[in-house]
Protein backbone atom coordinates (compact mmCIF):
# COMPACT_ATOMS: atom_id res chain seq x y z
CA UNK A 1 0.00 0.00 0.00
CA UNK A 2 1.44 3.14 -1.39
CA UNK A 3 0.84 6.99 -0.84
CA UNK A 4 1.38 9.21 -3.27
CA UNK A 5 0.77 13.25 -1.85
CA UNK A 6 -0.32 15.51 -4.54
CA UNK A 7 1.47 19.08 -5.09
CA UNK A 8 -1.62 20.32 -6.34
CA UNK A 9 -2.61 20.33 -2.37
CA UNK A 10 0.55 21.64 -1.66
CA UNK A 11 2.03 25.95 -0.74
CA UNK A 12 2.51 26.51 -3.90
CA UNK A 13 5.01 29.22 -2.67
CA UNK A 14 6.77 26.53 -1.10
CA UNK A 15 6.73 23.08 -3.33
CA UNK A 16 10.39 22.61 -2.47
CA UNK A 17 9.51 22.19 0.83
CA UNK A 18 6.92 21.39 0.68
CA UNK A 19 8.04 17.85 -1.71
CA UNK A 20 11.00 17.65 1.49
CA UNK A 21 8.79 17.49 4.35
CA UNK A 22 6.08 14.77 3.13
CA UNK A 23 9.48 12.81 1.57
CA UNK A 24 10.97 12.69 5.43
CA UNK A 25 7.34 11.65 6.57
CA UNK A 26 6.96 8.61 5.03
CA UNK A 27 4.95 9.26 1.53
CA UNK A 28 6.09 6.62 -1.27
CA UNK A 29 5.68 8.41 -4.28
CA UNK A 30 5.09 12.33 -5.39
CA UNK A 31 2.17 12.98 -7.67
CA UNK A 32 2.06 16.06 -9.84
CA UNK A 33 -1.02 17.21 -11.14
CA UNK A 34 -0.46 19.07 -14.73
CA UNK A 35 -2.92 20.52 -16.36
CA UNK A 36 -3.48 22.68 -19.66
CA UNK A 37 -6.56 24.64 -19.18
CA UNK A 38 -7.79 23.26 -22.13
CA UNK A 39 -8.35 19.13 -21.58
CA UNK A 40 -9.54 19.98 -17.82
CA UNK A 41 -10.50 23.59 -16.83
CA UNK A 42 -7.82 24.29 -14.70
CA UNK A 43 -4.02 25.49 -14.95
CA UNK A 44 -1.47 24.61 -12.84
CA UNK A 45 2.60 24.07 -13.71
CA UNK A 46 4.94 23.27 -16.37
CA UNK A 47 8.24 20.86 -16.78
CA UNK A 48 10.86 23.96 -15.58
CA UNK A 49 8.38 23.92 -11.82
CA UNK A 50 8.86 20.40 -11.80
CA UNK A 51 12.33 20.58 -12.49
CA UNK A 52 12.84 22.72 -9.76
CA UNK A 53 11.82 20.88 -7.52
CA UNK A 54 13.43 17.95 -8.52
CA UNK A 55 16.73 18.15 -5.75
CA UNK A 56 14.35 18.10 -2.89
CA UNK A 57 13.30 15.01 -3.02
CA UNK A 58 14.47 11.43 -4.19
CA UNK A 59 10.85 9.71 -4.41
CA UNK A 60 9.54 8.64 -7.82
CA UNK A 61 8.01 11.59 -9.71
CA UNK A 62 4.49 10.26 -10.69
CA UNK A 63 3.25 12.82 -12.98
CA UNK A 64 -0.30 12.78 -14.26
CA UNK A 65 -0.42 14.99 -17.87
CA UNK A 66 -4.06 16.49 -18.09
CA UNK A 67 -2.86 18.13 -21.14
CA UNK A 68 -4.29 17.34 -24.80
CA UNK A 69 -2.53 16.80 -27.24
CA UNK A 70 0.23 15.48 -25.11
CA UNK A 71 3.19 13.96 -27.16
CA UNK A 72 4.92 16.87 -27.15
CA UNK A 73 5.13 17.38 -23.88
CA UNK A 74 6.48 13.60 -22.34
CA UNK A 75 9.47 14.29 -23.46
CA UNK A 76 9.82 17.81 -21.65
CA UNK A 77 8.64 16.48 -18.03
CA UNK A 78 10.65 13.23 -18.56
CA UNK A 79 13.86 15.13 -18.91
CA UNK A 80 12.45 17.40 -16.04
CA UNK A 81 12.80 14.91 -13.66
CA UNK A 82 9.32 12.32 -14.23
CA UNK A 83 9.52 8.34 -13.16
CA UNK A 84 6.02 7.89 -13.87
CA UNK A 85 4.44 9.58 -17.03
CA UNK A 86 0.32 9.00 -16.64
CA UNK A 87 -2.01 10.20 -19.51
CA UNK A 88 -5.61 10.12 -20.79
CA UNK A 89 -6.52 8.15 -23.89
CA UNK A 90 -8.68 11.20 -24.68
CA UNK A 91 -5.56 13.22 -25.23
CA UNK A 92 -4.81 11.97 -28.30
CA UNK A 93 -5.50 10.69 -31.34
CA UNK A 94 -3.25 7.10 -30.77
CA UNK A 95 -3.32 6.04 -27.71
CA UNK A 96 -0.88 2.97 -28.39
CA UNK A 97 2.16 5.05 -30.12
CA UNK A 98 2.07 8.01 -26.76
CA UNK A 99 2.57 5.08 -25.11
CA UNK A 100 5.41 3.54 -26.71
CA UNK A 101 7.04 7.32 -26.50
CA UNK A 102 6.77 7.15 -22.90
CA UNK A 103 9.08 3.98 -22.82
CA UNK A 104 11.23 5.48 -25.17
CA UNK A 105 11.84 8.38 -22.65
CA UNK A 106 12.75 5.75 -20.17
CA UNK A 107 9.66 6.45 -17.69
CA UNK A 108 6.72 4.04 -16.35
CA UNK A 109 3.58 3.73 -18.52
CA UNK A 110 0.39 4.66 -17.08
CA UNK A 111 -3.10 5.44 -18.56
CA UNK A 112 -5.54 7.34 -16.98
CA UNK A 113 -9.78 6.91 -16.91
CA UNK A 114 -11.95 9.83 -15.89
CA UNK A 115 -15.38 8.80 -14.13
CA UNK A 116 -16.96 8.22 -17.26
CA UNK A 117 -14.07 6.83 -19.88
CA UNK A 118 -15.21 3.23 -20.61
CA UNK A 119 -12.68 0.73 -18.94
CA UNK A 120 -12.47 -1.55 -22.19
CA UNK A 121 -10.25 0.88 -23.73
CA UNK A 122 -7.64 -0.51 -21.45
CA UNK A 123 -8.32 -3.98 -23.17
CA UNK A 124 -5.23 -3.65 -25.75
CA UNK A 125 -2.74 -1.64 -23.81
CA UNK A 126 -2.72 -3.34 -20.49
CA UNK A 127 0.52 -5.37 -22.10
CA UNK A 128 2.53 -2.34 -22.40
CA UNK A 129 1.54 -0.53 -19.21
CA UNK A 130 3.13 -0.49 -15.55
CA UNK A 131 -0.30 1.37 -14.02
CA UNK A 132 -3.65 2.64 -14.29
CA UNK A 133 -4.95 5.40 -12.44
CA UNK A 134 -8.60 5.55 -11.95
CA UNK A 135 -10.05 9.04 -11.56
CA UNK A 136 -12.98 8.86 -8.88
CA UNK A 137 -13.75 12.64 -9.02
CA UNK A 138 -13.78 14.57 -12.21
CA UNK A 139 -10.29 15.97 -13.10
CA UNK A 140 -9.35 19.44 -12.86
CA UNK A 141 -9.98 20.57 -8.81
CA UNK A 142 -8.29 19.31 -5.23
CA UNK A 143 -10.83 18.90 -2.75
CA UNK A 144 -13.82 17.44 -4.96
CA UNK A 145 -15.88 15.05 -3.22
CA UNK A 146 -15.65 11.22 -3.72
CA UNK A 147 -17.50 9.54 -6.51
CA UNK A 148 -18.74 6.07 -4.88
CA UNK A 149 -19.39 4.47 -8.36
CA UNK A 150 -15.79 4.26 -8.09
CA UNK A 151 -15.18 1.82 -6.19
CA UNK A 152 -17.05 -0.54 -8.72
CA UNK A 153 -14.71 0.61 -11.40
CA UNK A 154 -11.45 -0.12 -9.38
CA UNK A 155 -12.78 -3.76 -8.69
CA UNK A 156 -13.46 -4.09 -12.34
CA UNK A 157 -10.06 -2.73 -13.50
CA UNK A 158 -8.11 -5.47 -11.15
CA UNK A 159 -10.20 -8.25 -12.58
CA UNK A 160 -8.87 -6.69 -15.86
CA UNK A 161 -5.53 -7.21 -15.24
CA UNK A 162 -5.73 -10.45 -13.35
CA UNK A 163 -7.29 -11.51 -16.52
CA UNK A 164 -4.78 -10.48 -18.70
CA UNK A 165 -2.08 -12.20 -17.07
CA UNK A 166 -0.81 -9.88 -14.61
CA UNK A 167 -1.29 -8.87 -10.57
CA UNK A 168 -1.76 -5.80 -9.07
CA UNK A 169 1.57 -4.44 -7.57
CA UNK A 170 5.07 -2.65 -7.56
CA UNK A 171 7.01 -5.88 -8.49
CA UNK A 172 8.30 -6.16 -11.77
CA UNK A 173 5.79 -7.17 -14.78
CA UNK A 174 2.66 -5.95 -12.45
CA UNK A 175 0.56 -3.24 -12.48
CA UNK A 176 -0.39 -0.70 -10.02
CA UNK A 177 -3.21 0.36 -9.53
CA UNK A 178 -3.67 3.97 -8.15
CA UNK A 179 -6.46 5.76 -7.22
CA UNK A 180 -7.12 9.74 -7.65
CA UNK A 181 -10.03 11.61 -5.73
CA UNK A 182 -11.71 12.27 -2.18
CA UNK A 183 -8.88 10.25 -0.82
CA UNK A 184 -9.47 10.48 3.36
CA UNK A 185 -9.12 8.16 5.83
CA UNK A 186 -12.92 6.58 5.46
CA UNK A 187 -12.47 6.27 1.14
CA UNK A 188 -9.01 4.65 1.61
CA UNK A 189 -10.08 1.15 3.65
CA UNK A 190 -12.96 1.20 0.80
CA UNK A 191 -9.98 1.78 -2.16
CA UNK A 192 -7.66 -0.82 -0.56
CA UNK A 193 -10.53 -3.32 -0.26
CA UNK A 194 -11.94 -2.53 -3.96
CA UNK A 195 -8.23 -3.50 -4.88
CA UNK A 196 -6.00 0.04 -4.90
CA UNK A 197 -2.22 -0.41 -4.64
CA UNK A 198 -1.19 3.30 -4.21
CA UNK A 199 -3.54 6.41 -3.33
CA UNK A 200 -3.49 9.81 -4.57
CA UNK A 201 -3.65 11.93 -1.66
CA UNK A 202 -4.13 15.99 -1.96
CA UNK A 203 -6.20 17.68 1.37
CA UNK A 204 -6.02 14.38 3.15
CA UNK A 205 -2.15 14.81 3.33
CA UNK A 206 -1.88 18.60 3.07
CA UNK A 207 -5.05 20.11 3.75
CA UNK A 208 -6.48 21.46 7.17
CA UNK A 209 -3.91 23.25 10.03
CA UNK A 210 -2.20 19.77 11.16
CA UNK A 211 1.04 19.53 9.87
CA UNK A 212 1.82 16.48 11.44
CA UNK A 213 2.78 14.74 7.83
CA UNK A 214 3.74 11.48 9.00
CA UNK A 215 0.37 10.75 10.93
CA UNK A 216 -1.79 11.37 8.04
CA UNK A 217 0.05 9.22 5.85
CA UNK A 218 0.15 6.57 8.32
CA UNK A 219 -3.45 6.99 9.04
CA UNK A 220 -4.41 6.54 5.35
CA UNK A 221 -1.63 3.29 4.92
CA UNK A 222 -3.05 1.74 7.95
CA UNK A 223 -6.77 2.35 7.18
CA UNK A 224 -8.50 -0.77 7.22
CA UNK A 225 -9.91 -2.61 3.99
CA UNK A 226 -13.47 -2.70 3.91
CA UNK A 227 -16.86 -2.17 1.95
CA UNK A 228 -19.12 0.81 1.06
CA UNK A 229 -21.96 0.94 3.95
Amino acid sequence: MKIAPSLLSADFANLGASARVVTQAGADWLHWDVMDGHFVPNLTIGADVMAAVRPYSDLPFDVHLMISPVDAFIPLFAKAGADRLTIHPEAGPHLHRSLQLIRAVGCKVGVALNPATPLEVLQPVLGDIDQVLMMTVNPGFGGQQFIPQGLARVAAVKAMIIQAGRQVGGDEGQIELVVDGGVNPVTAGQLWAAGASVLVAGTAVFGGTDGDYAAKIQRLKQAPPHTQD
